[in-house]
This record gives structure tokens, sequence and C-alpha cells, in this order.
């Protein structure tokens, strides 16, 4: 018998009374993929074979070519959740943490990044409540419609596009 192929994925928003077989738990990283054989907590082995990479979400499900739906499950990590004093304050820590092309999970009051302590450091010199929480990590997908993994070889995005603007990139400390 041949593998599975999962070639298909529903959004969790758009889900209806779907057949789930198993689950597969994956981390932010792992949940951005175009084709890779997974194995479900279940034991169901299948092959996930995309047209192109997709950050699939917590709750989505991979629709199997029998009809069965594996689901997604974001995998808890080691994060830092930042606060501030104002929605500005917030604003101001979510630009310094873009310029240093971080991946950052956008939430109502607060934002989440992965543990590095030269930026807790820096956060916290900036005025920010810096707690670590272990949960799962959801990062924005970048203005591209794709996250930056440039150190992953199974994806060449580039990490910028040449659109034929000229783009000043200055990366110095700016007084206030």
């Amino acid at each position: 018998m041949s593998m599975l192929c999962a070639t298909k994925i529903i959004q969790r928003e758009t889900m209806v009374e779907p057949s789930i077989v198993d689950r597969v738990v994956l981390d932010a990283d792992e949940r951005h993929r175009r084709r890779i054989v997974m194995i479900g907590e279940g034991g169901t082995e299948f092959l996930l074979d995309l047209p192109e990479a997709v950050a699939l979400r917590h709750g989505d499900g991979l629709v199997l070519e029998d009809g069965g739906v594996v689901l997604v499950a974001a995998k808890p990590e080691a994060l830092v959740e930042i606060t501030a004093v104002s929605p500005t304050e917030l604003t101001r820590l979510a630009w310094h943490l873009g310029n240093r092309h971080t991946p950052v999970q956008v939430a109502v009051s607060s934002l989440r990044i992965r543990r590095d302590h030269v930026l807790e450091e820096m956060l916290q010199k900036l005025g920010a409540a810096v707690t670590p929480i272990e949960a799962p990590f959801d990062p924005e997908s970048g203005a591209y419609g794709h996250a930056d993994h440039a150190d992953e070889p199974d994806r060449h995005a580039p990490s910028h596009v040449d659109d034929g603007h000229s783009h000043d990139h200055h990366h110095h400390a700016h007084e206030r």
C-alpha cells in the first residue's frame, strides 16, 4: 500500500464536521512547510505535498486523499510575553523588534517572541515588561506573505524583494 498524501488544507475557520483521523503537533518553524513526510500522534504516516510552502495554523486540517483529516496543533515553545505601559510604547517596542527582523506574534495588548537574552535585555532597557512563558508561537507571516526562514534549506524566500525601488536599510541607534 502506498503512503497517503495530503494536498489540501482546511483552515480552522472554515472546518465543518471534519473526519479527524489523527493529529500532528508542530512548532512554528515545523508548521511552515511544502513537502515533508509526517507521522501523527496516532501513527498515521502521510506525505504533505502542497504546491507552495504554507504557514499552517493551530486548528487547521490537512486533508488526506482518502478524505480523513489530520489536525494541526501548535507545540508550546519557550517564549517571552512583552508588555508596555501604553499602546504607543508597545508599538515602539514592536518597531525595534521589526527593525531586527525578529519573528513576532502580535496579541491584543502584548507581543511574543522566542526566548533571546539579547533581545530581552534590549526590551527591558526600553522599558518593557518581559515575562518568560511556554505557549504556542504564531508569528506574523511578513509583509510579502511568507515567513523569513533563510536558514532552512528547503525555503528559498528572499529576505528582500527587488521591486525596482531603492530601499535604504539603516541599522543604528536612534536618539530620543
